[in-house]
């Protein structure tokens, strides 16, 4: 059994190391590398991080115990905090560590990252392969899933807030990738100063959190509150409330939705990476991780199912007016969000997650199709203008 466990804990604490690496080398070499080779090392990682998360998970699953399995691996100590005087009634300094947590929920989301990551990333290699700057476009493509894999596998708030900004980094560099066009960088400095505003907010509840409980270990936290709060109360309220503030800024919710429409003017491979792997559905993990604050603050629960109903609501309507095709599966996005946040201010946790999970699949082909579509017609994106799809991308018989 113990060797089993350190076997986890080894794959789990590589699983992000693979990107990195490859991120890492892609940026110190550059253009010096040819095609084959950077498209080998990017994918490669993606590959070996996909086959990781399969054999960790598989291990996971193995673990014989009365309670939900859990794999915890310690990497190194970061640094400490310390509160005084807290309503938890100690002053104790908080360990804030780089370490790695997977149960059952973290486990859906590595699945997620890695493997339509992977396939996003292969699709990404053909589709931007005539780019001048094709080594850095997949250098950053590997960032975006490191930042996406220590947000969803932290065990603390301050390393999920370390992935949470990272991933809003990846995206302000990706939308903006073809900086050239102005409307292409106006979209990505939208993007990033729309959701900074959330993440201000979630900042602030950051405080929050540990100036009540002096502590920022999310099971710690989850486990604390349920024993200092009753439901109701106005601390975990204001908490919630800011918490609830950063997720809807990630995933684009009712009112700080504008920022996702724009982000179409990256590479479509940027766009099937954000609407199905990565940024967009960090607010829904969020929500779901930190779900023993929320069930305190009903109030705040009812303002999620709202503001997920409202926003699926206003999308479907917005995506019939759209001509460009990209925009359209944009607003679909939101849209699939929307019922995300729905189920999970109705307390069904689980199904807004294996709808995440699913919609994942769905609209990472959704984009996938369209940026066939789109060379096929010579970056045409205007939906009245295609037709004759079936001469254009005939089907060979097999």
């Amino acid at each position: 059994m113990s060797d089993v466990v350190f076997s986890s804990q080894t794959v789990l604490a590589l699983l992000p190391f693979y990107p990195l690496l490859s991120f890492l080398l892609l940026i110190a070499f550059g253009k010096r590398l040819s095609w084959h080779l950077a498209a080998a090392l990017s994918v490669g990682a993606m590959a070996l991080s996909a086959l990781s998360s399969v054999i960790v998970i598989n291990q996971l699953s193995a673990i014989p115990s009365a309670l939900p399995p859990v794999i915890t691996v310690h990497l190194w100590h970061w640094f400490e905090l310390s509160l005084t005087g807290s309503a938890a009634a100690k002053s104790a300094a908080a360990q804030i560590n780089i370490s790695f947590y997977l149960d059952g929920l973290s486990a859906v989301m590595i699945s997620v990252v890695t493997g339509i990551g992977l396939l996003i990333h292969i699709f990404a290699a053909a589709y931007m392969k005539d780019d001048e700057n094709f080594t850095r476009f997949m250098a950053y493509m590997n960032l975006f899933i490191v930042a996406m894999l220590i947000l969803v596998l932290a065990d603390n708030l301050v390393l999920l807030y370390l992935g949470w900004e990272g991933v809003g980094l990846c995206s302000f560099l990706l939308i903006g990738f073809w900086y050239k066009e102005k409307a292409n960088v106006l979209a990505a400095r939208k993007a990033f100063i729309v959701t900074r505003i959330g993440d201000t907010a979630m900042a602030i509840g950051l405080f929050m959190l540990f100036k009540e409980l002096g502590q920022l270990n999310i099971n710690e936290l989850n486990a604390a509150a349920n024993v200092l709060w009753v439901a109701g109360d106005e601390a975990p309220y204001w908490i919630a409330l800011l918490l609830l503030g950063g997720a809807v800024g990630k995933s684009a919710q009712l009112p700080l939705q504008t920022w996702l429409p724009d982000a179409m003017a990256g590479p479509t491979p940027v766009s099937a990476l954000i609407h199905a792997a990565t940024m967009v559905t960090a607010g829904v993990y969020l929500i779901a991780r930190m779900n023993g604050i929320f069930l305190l603050a009903p109030e705040v629960m009812n303002y999620v199912a709202w503001l997920g109903a409202a926003t699926l609501l206003l999308a479907g309507i917005a995506a019939l007016a759209q001509s460009d095709i990209k925009r359209v599966l944009a607003y679909s996005t939101m849209s699939q969000i929307g019922y995300m946040m729905l189920a999970l201010g109705a307390g069904a946790f689980s199904s807004g997650v294996f709808h995440l999970m699913t919609h994942a699949f769905f609209k990472a082909l959704l984009f996938l199709t369209a940026g066939v579509i789109i060379l096929a017609l010579h970056h045409q994106q205007n939906l009245f203008k295609m037709g004759g799809l079936l001469k254009r991308l005939p089907v060979d018989p097999v």
